[in-house]
């Protein structure tokens, strides 16, 4: 049932990587109602649903477990395969569809992450950076490896703010994926850069984007000329194009950029309700509190509604002051006209 199940999907065209948590959300099911889909029932789904939410399981996490359990019990019930007959003729019981609208998760939220979590203020980001600069300079002065590690994690957390990556985006980039912006010709080809490995609708490919940098944030520039120039080589990279490399000539992982980041955090004393992804937040908000078109930034973000761009912005009260004292400033001047 599984493997039929994965080869339907597979020839929809969805993400192996998809396929397989579905698969391991089935076999998680199968395991805690100590049986196959043709003995389970809405009760079982509610009890599973239970023990995940014990387990401090996020609500989108179950929403997307409940789908996967939807959907394969839509498949194993479909007229178009045989399932039923099987079931009934070997264990003399059949598969029917376990998760109703009154025992599974709605999405009815726009946002449906952890109320922690929020962008990073601006004494935040430079507390986060100093201390990862701070590590370079300790290292270095104390004679052990890794100052060019800490080098490169100090530049590529940087380049993640700058532009507002996720973590697929920032370790998918390549030196190539570096531009030029026309209208600012003195900042040369650190003027953009090129995202390949953005976040896909479903069952397409991941999506690209060019992210412009902005002139607040030019000071990235000669961090990134000295890694691309000075560091970058010492790691001797050879013809692997990625932009952060290892010592093993190879592409810094997704797990040791979470790794680095939390242990950046924590030495900072910054709270653990950030990760990686503070940085993207932050970035939208930061952006809008200098003053761009809601628009634009979401347009350097990439994200395909502007709801979605709302909700990774939290600007600051003094932010808010400021646009509200503009507002009446301008009324006044309305009214004395």
């Amino acid at each position: 049932m599984l493997s039929g199940w994965r080869q339907q999907q597979l020839s929809r065209g969805l993400r192996l990587a998809t396929v397989n948590v579905r698969g391991r959300t089935i076999e998680a099911l199968r395991d805690y109602a100590g049986g196959g889909p043709w003995v389970w029932s809405a009760s079982d789904v509610e009890d599973f649903t239970t023990s995940m939410r014990a387990r401090g399981n996020a609500i989108s996490t179950i929403r997307a477990a409940h789908g996967a359990i939807r959907l394969f019990c839509e498949y194993l019930t479909s007229p178009h395969y045989d399932w039923v007959e099987i079931c009934e003729r070997v264990f003399g019981e059949y598969p029917s569809q376990v998760c109703l609208p009154w025992n599974t998760v709605v999405h009815v939220s726009e946002y449906e992450g952890r109320p922690a979590r929020r962008a990073m203020t601006y004494d935040e980001v430079e507390a986060f950076f100093d201390c990862a600069d701070r590590r370079v300079s300790e290292v270095a002065s104390s004679g052990r490896k890794g100052a060019l590690a800490a080098l490169r994690d100090a530049q590529m957390f940087k380049t993640a703010y700058v532009f507002g990556l996720r973590r697929a985006e920032l370790r998918g980039l390549d030196m190539a994926d570096l531009h030029h912006n026309a209208r600012v010709p003195r900042w040369g080809k650190y003027a953009a850069v090129h995202v390949r490995f953005a976040k896909a609708s479903r069952s397409s490919s991941p999506k690209r984007r060019t992210v412009l940098l902005v002139p607040e944030f030019d000071w990235w520039i000669d961090g990134m000329r000295q890694w691309e120039v000075h560091a970058r080589p010492l790691f001797g990279p050879g013809r692997l194009d990625a932009m952060w490399v290892t010592e093993r000539r190879s592409r810094v992982s997704a797990a040791y950029i979470d790794g680095r980041f939390a242990s950046v955090r924590d030495e900072a004393g910054l709270g653990t309700e950030h990760t990686l992804h503070s940085l993207r937040h932050s970035y939208v908000t930061h952006l809008i509190e200098y003053g761009y078109a809601d628009r634009f930034v979401q347009e350097q973000v990439g994200h395909r509604h502007a709801s979605t761009t709302a909700i990774y912005t939290s600007v600051s009260g003094d932010f808010k002051n400021r646009v509200f004292a503009d507002a009446l400033r301008r009324l006044t001047e309305v009214e004395r006209d």
